[in-house]
C-alpha cells in the first residue's frame, strides 16, 4: 500500500478514536453512495455528524481542511441526504471536519465543527 494511503487508514482510525473519547457513537465508515465515499458518520446527543477525515505529513502545502473542495461537499451532501433518507432518521446534520498533522511519531487533532459553513 502506498504511504500516503497508510497514513490516510491511520489517520481514519485516529479520527474514529478520538470522537469515541469524545462521547461520539460511530454509525457507519466509509459509507458509499454514488461517487461519495464519506469517511465517518457518528451520532452524540440529537444530531448526527458527518465526518471528513484529512490527515496530512506536512502544513507546507496547506492545512489538511484545505483539501476539502466545494465537488466533494456536494457529493457528501447527496449521500447524506440518501443515508438519511434511507434510515428514516429525523435528526439534525453536521458537517464536520477532523484534521490531522503527522508531526514525527506524533499527530495532531484538530475537530472542526460546522467545517462546511466556512467555505
Amino acid at each position: 500500500m502506498a504511504e500516503h494511503n497508510q497514513l490516510g487508514k491511520k489517520g481514519e482510525e485516529l479520527a474514529v478514536n478520538f470522537l469515541i473519547e469524545n462521547g461520539y457513537s460511530i454509525m457507519e465508515r466509509n459509507y458509499r453512495y454514488q461517487k461519495a465515499e464519506v469517511d465517518i458518520i457518528a451520532k452524540k446527543g440529537g444530531f448526527l455528524a458527518v465526518i471528513e477525515v484529512k490527515t496530512r505529513s506536512t502544513i507546507n502545502f496547506g492545512n489538511p481542511q484545505d483539501f476539502v473542495k466545494p465537488k466533494q461537499i456536494q457529493r457528501l451532501v447527496k449521500a447524506i441526504d440518501q443515508y438519511v433518507e434511507t434510515n428514516n432518521l429525523d435528526m439534525e446534520v453536521r458537517f464536520d471536519i477532523v484534521a490531522i498533522v503527522k508531526t514525527g511519531n506524533t499527530f495532531e487533532i484538530e475537530h472542526l465543527e460546522n467545517a462546511f459553513y466556512h467555505f
